[in-house]
């Protein structure tokens, strides 16, 4: 990387690369060799979180195309598509995907591939197998397996680890084990197994510094605290329904509303009657805005058509009357959103 701009070192010289927006680096990559490397190196991303230039975007996966992701840049309002994931598992769904340390990771999981002559699915119902993205070398790596094969799983980041539990495992065997992934050292810790298990898949949500363990029809929410010994479980009054955390505070999509969630007080924040008829989307956090993304329409009594989505809509919540706005659609992905997950780059 020498002689990167004339006249300055190259610590001085990537530091002013790092200022320079994410969706312009394949432009900047034409520049030079030197600047190729620049650009791609781990050095960057180390200089943009010093000269704290680096960027929140959305990393979304849909059933189709097959194991493709896609980055959303807000700022830009533009879609940028990944190298397809190199997984041998043909339609990979059921995964946890979290991101840390500036990687995206997609975690487990199995085949959601259906044989088109015999209706079949894949055998593959759960695998221990890891990926990591890193988007300034932009590509893939295989990362340390998981001790438990799983999917339907809870997948948080708490402080910096990735945290999973639960879920099913081969044979559809619900299990009670949660692990710990250490992306720095590349391994995988046991921890302390879940108190209760239930026949259904669950979900996990970090809130105020704890992981939330959610199983669906279940009164009770399963908390770590990273301080505790373990597992503590602690009655629920949630409501069900799809969940996003927006500034460490819960928002549920329930009955047509958007409530924002506390332990036990929740409040409508605004409308959701246009997603009724919508399935099989995905509702993350960005900044102060709420993202519903992808899914599709139908079928229903009057009409037997399936229309797979690619729309994106957004609730800013941090005005005094949150409003619904349409970003740029996903120009690759559409239908059935299978990940989701903010990526700090």
């Amino acid at each position: 990387m020498s002689g990167l701009i004339e006249g300055l070192p190259d610590a001085v010289a990537i530091r002013c690369l790092a200022r320079v927006p994410f969706y312009l680096h394949p432009v900047l990559e034409l520049v030079s060799r030197s600047w190729q490397a620049a650009i791609c190196s781990p050095e960057l991303f180390k200089a943009r979180q010093e000269v704290g230039s680096t960027e929140d975007l959305l990393c979304v996966c849909a059933f189709d195309p097959e194991n493709l992701w896609q980055l959303y840049d807000p700022m830009q309002d533009l879609w940028i598509t990944l190298p397809v994931l190199p997984s041998k598992i043909r339609h990979l769904s059921n995964f946890g995907a979290v991101s840390t340390a500036g990687k995206l990771f997609v975690i487990g999981g199995g085949s959601d591939a259906v044989d088109p002559l015999t209706g079949d699915q894949d055998g593959c119902f759960a695998t221990d197998e890891v990926w990591s993205y890193d988007p300034v070398a932009r590509e893939w790596a295989s990362r340390a397996s998981m001790l438990v094969p799983r999917s339907m799983f809870a997948c948080c980041v708490l402080n910096g680890k990735i945290v999973v539990a639960g879920g099913f495992t081969s044979c559809r065997k619900s299990i009670s084990q949660s692990e710990m992934y250490d992306p720095d050292k590349d391994i995988w810790i046991p921890m302390p197994d879940l108190h209760r298990t239930h026949n259904s898949a669950c979900s996990g949500v970090v809130i105020g510094g704890k992981v939330h363990v959610l199983h669906k029809d279940m009164s009770t929410v399963q908390v770590l605290d990273n301080a505790g010994p373990g597992w503590t479980v602690e009655e629920c009054v949630w409501l069900q329904g799809q969940m996003a955390v927006v500034g460490d505070a819960l928002y549920v999509m329930s009955h047509g509303l958007i409530f924002k969630q506390d332990k036990e007080v929740r409040k409508v924040v605004g409308s959701a009657s246009e997603f009724r008829k919508r399935i099989g989307f995905a509702m993350t956090g960005l900044g102060d805005d709420l993202y519903v993304i992808g899914g599709f329409i139908g079928p229903d009594r009057w009409n037997w058509d399936i229309k797979p989505l690619s729309e994106v809509d957004v609730l800013t919540l941090g005005s005094e009357r949150p409003t619904w706005r349409q970003a740029a659609r996903m120009t690759r992905c559409h239908g059935t959103i299978l990940g989701c997950t903010l990526l700090r780059i």
